[in-house]
Formats: C-alpha cells, sequence, structure tokens
C-alpha cells in the first residue's frame, strides 16, 4: 500500500501527466502506426484480488473514467486513431471504395448517434464504432449513455464498441459486442432528475 500512496501522491503533484495525448495526436502530420488490437479482458486473467485492490484504490481516488470523459481532446483523438484504422485497414485489404465511405459521424452529424464511426467489414457490412478511450490501463472504467446501450441494442450485428486504453503511451485496443452485460458489470452513475411525475 506504501506503492499505492507514493503513486497518489505523485500523481497530484503531476495532474497534467494523466491528461497527456501521444506524439502527434490529431496532428496529422505523419501516418499513425498501425492500432494494436488484442483480446478483450474476462474475468479469467483479472490481477489478483490484493493487486486489483490496489488499482481500483488508485481509480476511486482520481476517478480515471471521469477525467477522461470530460477530456474532449482525448475522445476527439481516439476517435480519429480508429477513423484512421478503419480507412487504413480496408485500403490494405483492397476496399478502398469503402474506405473512402467511412465517416466520423460523431463529428460530422453531432453526437447523438450512438456511435462514433460509421465503417464497414470487408464485405460490406456496416460497422457501427463507439469509441471510448481513456490513458489508464486496459480494465480502467469507462462511461457509456443510456442512448448508446440502446443503439447496441437495436443494431446488435452492426454496432461494436472499440475500448482504446494506455492512450497516451502506447495505444492498445480492444472490441466488445452485444450483449455488453456478457462482458462488463454496467452501473448506473448519474440520475435524470424531472418534474412531470413529482410524488405529493
Amino acid at each position: 500500500m506504501s506503492l499505492v500512496e507514493g503513486i497518489v501522491r505523485w500523481l497530484a503533484r503531476h495532474p497534467g501527466w494523466l491528461h497527456r495525448l501521444p506524439d502527434g495526436a490529431a496532428s496529422g502530420l505523419r501516418e499513425p502506426a498501425p492500432l494494436w488490437i488484442g483480446p478483450t479482458p474476462t474475468l479469467r486473467d483479472r490481477p489478483p484480488p490484493e493487486e486489483l485492490e490496489q488499482i481500483l484504490h488508485i481509480a476511486r481516488k482520481f476517478d480515471v473514467a471521469g477525467r477522461d470523459e470530460r477530456n474532449a481532446a482525448l475522445g476527439k483523438a481516439g476517435e480519429e486513431r480508429v477513423l484512421d484504422h478503419e480507412r487504413a485497414s480496408l485500403a490494405t485489404l483492397g476496399r478502398h471504395d469503402l474506405a473512402r465511405r467511412v465517416r466520423w459521424v460523431s463529428q460530422e452529424d453531432g453526437d447523438g448517434a450512438g456511435y462514433d464511426i460509421a465503417s464497414f467489414a470487408p464485405d460490406g457490412r456496416p460497422r457501427l464504432i463507439e469509441v471510448k478511450t481513456t490513458n489508464g490501463w486496459e480494465r480502467t472504467p469507462f462511461h457509456i449513455t443510456r442512448n448508446e446501450l440502446a443503439v447496441a441494442e437495436e443494431r446488435r450485428t452492426e454496432w461494436c464498441l472499440l475500448r482504446l486504453w494506455n492512450f497516451s503511451r502506447d495505444p492498445r485496443a480492444f472490441e466488445l459486442r452485444p450483449p455488453l452485460d456478457a462482458h462488463v458489470s454496467l452501473t448506473a452513475t448519474s440520475f435524470e432528475a424531472g418534474f412531470d411525475a413529482v410524488p405529493r
């Protein structure tokens, strides 16, 4: 636990470290390296209980997911990285026609579609990608909206969540497909307050 406390103190003195973007992120000056997409974390490969509790202690203290959600530049850089990856992957497979049609929906149409990138599988089937980016490790919690969950349910065969992690240092990713509650635990963290049905 002394290591955990040391990390907490260091992060408190260097808050800007958590907000770093990768070198050249969103600059358009150079071709990004291929995005490494690996296996999804599972309950079977989670860290031992003591190590996990120490990591969660740091996460609770700093609310890493909340901070990253508020960091618009981080989210935009992650989406741009996935956009480039999708176009490059399709082009590599000889599907230049599809690569040209990949759209950055959240930037072109706004952020209410329930996904960020409209891409394609190599056979032309639609691929709707919601991007979630954090600077933390692969098990750092992330936020998802009610609308995103609804679209995931409505368009299960097309929708996927691409989870980018370790983004500021060496971006890695994995993919989650609906139903999401088969992969992650969903916890309500905010509530909508209205005046239309107030009990008397």
